[in-house]
Formats: C-alpha cells, structure tokens, sequence
C-alpha cells in the first residue's frame, strides 16, 4: 500500500486554502447558499441528463453538480449520518430489483449462469489487476475500478477496503454510461426500441409498511457503522430487503423522490470528495481506463455469443445479461426491449453476489505484491 500513502499527501491535499481563487470560487460564500447553489445545479443536471437519456441521472447529476463546485471552492461536506440514511435507502432499492424468480431461473440455466458470471468476473479481475501493474492507481483502487457489478455498491465499499472512492467512482461511472450505450446501440441494430430511463415507482407517498421498512433499514445501517462493518451501511439494509422481499413479511415501494432525494445525497457525498488534483489525475488516466472498459464490453459480447449459440438464449437478452454495467441501468433496459428481464437481472444479480463475497479477497490477492514493492 506504498503508492497509496505517497498518493494522498503529494497528489490529493485536502487543504484547498493554498490554491489561487478562480472565478467560481464560492470559498466566501456561507455555507446555507452554497447549499442551495448545489441543490440548484443538481436539479438542473438531473433534468438535462434526462433529456439526453442517460442512465442513472438521478445519482451522477448530484455527484457531477457537487464535483463542479467542490472544485471550485465549495468546501461542502456531507454529514455521516445523512450518507448512512441515503446508503440505507439505496440498499432498500437494489433489493427491490431482485425478481424473486431468481432461483427458478438459476436452476433453470445453471451452466450459462456460471459460465457468463465468472468468466466476466475473472476478465474484469484481469484487466484490473493489469492496471494496478502499470502503477497511477493507489491501493486496490484499479481492482474495485474494474470490478463489474453495481456501481453504487462498489464505490461506497470500495473505500473500506483502502482504495480511493474517488477514483473508484471516475471508473465505475464511466464503465455505466459505455455499458448502458453500446445495450441501446444493440438495440437499435436489432430495430428494438430505444429505452427512457426512469427510477422508482410511481407511488407518490410511501405506505406504512415503506416507512417501517425504510425506518429498519436505517437502524440497521446505523448497526453497520457503529460496528465498522465494511459496507455494512449498503449490504446490511439490502440483505434486510432482500429477506422482507422474499418472505413476504412486509411489502415496500419506494417512491420516486424518495430514491431521487436518496440518490442525490450520495452522489453528493462522492463528488464532495473531488479536488482540482483529482481529476487532473484521472485526465491523465483517462484513454486507458476507456481501453480497459472497451475490452471488457467486447469480452462480455463474447460470452454473450456463446449464450446464443449453446444455450438458445435470445441475441438481447444475452448481451444484457452479460454486460458488465449497472443492473439497474441494465434491468430498465431489459424491461423496455422486452427482453428475458427474469434472466437478465437474474445473471446481474448473480455476478452483483460474487463480487460482493470475492471482490474484497480480490482486490487483496491482487494488489499483494505491490503492496511489498
């Protein structure tokens, strides 16, 4: 973990008093306007990445809004409790996308689900292990970078386990909007439809049974802070989910803004974290990483390949399935095709699991030997 000690002092000070004020300085501005300024700006991010179809705008409009100003001298931070509710929620959220046919369609397509979610996994791994080689990259943060699953998840456990989520959220991000591009531009050679992206359902107010299960996803998120459980504040509300879902105990819908307002204090609490340095230095590592995520899309279109020809799986639903982005993007997309959404999210899910439980010792095995250099 050399690197990423020499990383923080000389490449990412957080003491911003030295830099030369620019024209966007809003260090003298007091902090309520400048709250309302990155409300502001996020909205309008959010409104315009909707217009131009983009996938997750709820959370990279906030994070895009509060990198901009967090550059320019807004020295904003959001409270620790705040980000605990809001990882709280979006735990709630991913596991409200697991279709409780999950397991019929495992048993269903076992060899495809093994084949199609380790081989993405391993070739993920790979490229990131390569770039963690070429050096620019501190701690385990080129594995977490690389690592194919949701991308929310994996930035926000990604810092537990010493990797720059800053970094870690530039590569995820990055690898969504290319994933959830090329799954459009393949629907359109196929003369499918074209999805809009919409987040959260359209029940207006939450129901008792939302407020309760939100209410015990929250409690239960305080319990993985307090007991430093990594990732505990995401993993331990969506294992709640999950349980609430599958046993019927207590049904939940998230409404819209709630997941919006959730959304937006997340990206919030990572684009915060942003500094003139750090994106220098992702500036630089830029046409690599966009050659990591171009080589793994083309792996992921080669497994989907084999999906077609062996197991009779539909070109679509094979390729979303496949497709190293976000589940929620990709789910959204499967449904708006009509594709084999069962399937797809099945296989999503499935890969979202194994990197949840092999992502850590990963990142570790991988980064081992520079650790020693």
């Amino acid at each position: 973990m050399n690197d990423h000690k020499r990383f923080r002092p000389k490449d990412v000070p957080d003491d911003t008093s030295e830099r030369p004020r620019s024209r966007l300085d809003f260090r003298a501005w007091p902090a309520p306007a400048r709250w309302l300024l990155l409300a502001a700006v996020s909205i309008t991010a959010v409104l315009a990445l909707d217009a131009l179809n983009v996938p997750a705008g709820l959370l990279l409009g906030p994070m895009l809004a509060a990198i901009v100003l967090s550059v320019s001298g807004g020295n904003l931070k959001v409270p620790p409790t705040l980000f605990m509710v809001a990882q709280a929620v979006v735990g709630l959220m991913i596991a409200s996308a697991i279709p409780t046919t999950i397991f019929q369609e495992v048993a269903a397509h076992g060899p495809l689900f093994i084949i199609g979610t380790l081989s993405t996994f391993a070739m993920a791994g790979f490229l990131g292990w390569v770039q963690s080689r070429m050096g620019g990259l501190p701690g385990t943060t080129a594995i977490w970078g690389s690592l194919p699953g949701a991308a929310t998840a994996m930035t926000l456990m990604s810092g537990a386990y010493g990797a720059d989520m800053r970094l870690v959220a530039f590569m995820q991000y990055l690898r969504v909007v290319c994933c959830a591009l090329a799954a459009m531009t393949v629907a359109k050679t196929l003369q499918l439809p074209i999805p809009v992206p919409e987040t959260g359902h359209a029940v207006m107010w939450p129901t008792p049974a939302t407020v309760a299960a939100i209410g015990l996803a929250i409690g239960i998120g305080a319990l993985g802070r307090r007991l430093k459980m990594p990732g505990g504040t995401l993993l331990l509300p969506m294992l709640l989910g999950i349980a609430l879902n599958f046993s019927g105990l207590l049904t939940y819908e998230l409404p819209r803004w709630v997941l919006a307002l959730a959304y937006g204090v997340v990206g919030w609490g990572i684009g915060t974290r942003f500094t003139m340095e750090v994106l220098r230095h992702a500036r630089r590592l830029l046409p690599r990483v966009l050659g990591s995520i171009a080589i793994l899309i083309l792996s992921s279109a080669c497994v989907a390949l084999m999906l077609v020809q062996f197991g009779g799986i539909d070109p679509l639903s094979a390729f979303l399935a496949t497709s190293p982005g976000g589940a929620d993007s990709v789910a959204i997309i499967a449904t708006a095709t009509h594709a084999d959404v069962a399937f797809v999210v099945a296989m999503q899910v499935a890969r979202f699991v194994v990197v949840l439980i092999a992502g850590p010792w990963l990142g570790r095995v991988l980064s081992r030997d520079r650790a020693t250099q």
